[in-house]
């Protein structure tokens, strides 16, 4: 049997394994596993935030999650996932309604699926999704200008900021890179993360679909706090300890 406490690089990988696998660890629980104190593991994940591999929290640690390229790279990948949350999505639009939909391969994926049939205002800093949009013949389209980031696929840039800052949404459907309970809705990129605070201060209805990959996790800037979000747009089997660690910020979880 290992001896945990004898083996620190054998101990780390199988917090490595642990973080990979739930996306956050307790350091409590991680001790009682390992057979060591609750010190040497708080050591073990400073050594591995220090790598990068994630962030130290009060009590244990969460995952850090690497950048997944642009957009086109994102749209192929969990296709069929996207499009049970983008529905799901779809079904929480107001008719006659303004909303804002965010940058994203899973916001890409709502809006394919909204409904032809809906009378409503859609905003959005992202080409691709506009061309999606002009396919609906009762839908009202606003594209916000600036200059084109080809990781989001949004646009970006002091002409974006101005454009939506006489605007109040009934809903925005915000996209992110990571989401967890206590860290809330992370991103890779300062100046989308600032674009997205932005859109937050200038809407009434807050919506996240985030896939499971995402979830537990953190990247570099924080966007907003969980407490601010309205709903959150998941796949019901995640696991239970983390679907409840959401509703307790008392966000309304919504499953495909």
């Amino acid at each position: 049997m290992l001896d945990c406490a004898a083996f620190p690089q054998q101990r780390q990988s199988l917090i490595r394994q642990e973080l990979q696998e739930k996306g956050r660890v307790v350091c409590a629980t991680l001790a009682e596993q390992l057979g060591v104190s609750e010190h040497t593991v708080r050591r073990d994940l400073q050594e591995l935030a220090r790598e990068g591999i994630c962030k130290k929290v009060y009590g244990g640690a969460v995952s850090v999650l690497a950048s997944q390229g642009d957009l086109l790279a994102r749209t192929e990948k969990n296709g069929a996932e996207k499009a049970r949350l983008g529905l799901a999505c779809s079904r929480l639009v107001k008719p006659q309604s303004v909303i804002f939909i965010d940058a994203g391969s899973t916001n890409l994926a709502f809006a394919r699926a909204l409904p032809p049939e809906m009378a409503l205002t859609v905003v959005t800093h992202s080409p691709i999704i506009a061309v999606e949009l002009m396919k609906l013949p009762r839908c009202e389209t606003i594209v916000i200008g600036g200059r084109l980031h080809t990781a989001t696929g949004g646009s970006l840039g002091i002409t974006a900021f101005s454009q939506i800052r006489d605007i109040r949404f009934d809903q925005l459907f915000l996209g992110g890179c990571a989401l967890d309970s206590e860290e809330g809705l992370t991103g890779f990129d300062y100046e989308d993360v600032e674009f997205k605070k932005a859109l937050t201060g200038r809407s009434d209805e807050i919506i996240v679909a985030m896939t499971r990959e995402k979830i537990p996790g953190v990247a570099r800037y924080t966007v907003v706090a969980c407490e601010a979000l309205t709903q959150l747009v998941v796949e019901a089997d995640l696991p239970a300890d983390t679907l409840a660690a959401f509703r307790e910020k008392n966000i309304a979880l919504v499953h495909p």
